[in-house]
């Protein structure tokens, strides 16, 4: 089992594809996950990507967007070890995993909300999103 294993949901009331649009764009991704090198896995389009992860983290990474509703649920999913200085992983101890999960957990919800902010705003509560 891998150290950090990060699992995170949120419901953003946009369709799909405009919250696959935030995570598509390559020269964004240094700016959500500044210590991580990204490689496409699979690009899913609006379904989302499945990354491989280097640089802080050896593993993979995961935004998988479910329609629900009126909206998406984003899904995402974060599955590493931290790297060594060979590159390789190197697993933590179980106090170190549970912080730098927490961590990271932490930072995956400002993401979303980041993101959940940015496209609906203008919404009111209860009102549809906007297409």
């Amino acid at each position: 089992m891998p150290s950090v294993d990060v699992v995170d949901e949120t419901f953003l009331a946009v369709p799909p594809a405009v919250v696959a649009a935030e995570f598509a764009v390559p020269s964004r991704w240094p700016q959500l996950w500044p210590d991580l090198e990204l490689e496409v896995m699979a690009d899913r389009g609006v379904e989302g990507i499945r990354w491989t992860v280097g640089g802080a983290l050896v593993g993979s990474m995961e935004v998988w967007l479910e329609p629900v509703l009126d909206g998406t649920l984003l899904h995402y999913y974060l599955r590493a070890d931290p790297a060594g200085p060979d590159g390789r992983p190197r697993p933590l101890s179980r106090r170190r995993a549970a912080a730098e999960t927490a961590r990271r957990q932490r930072a995956a919800k400002a993401i979303a909300f980041a993101s959940k902010d940015r496209l609906e705003a203008g919404r009111e509560p209860g009102e549809p999103p906007a297409r």
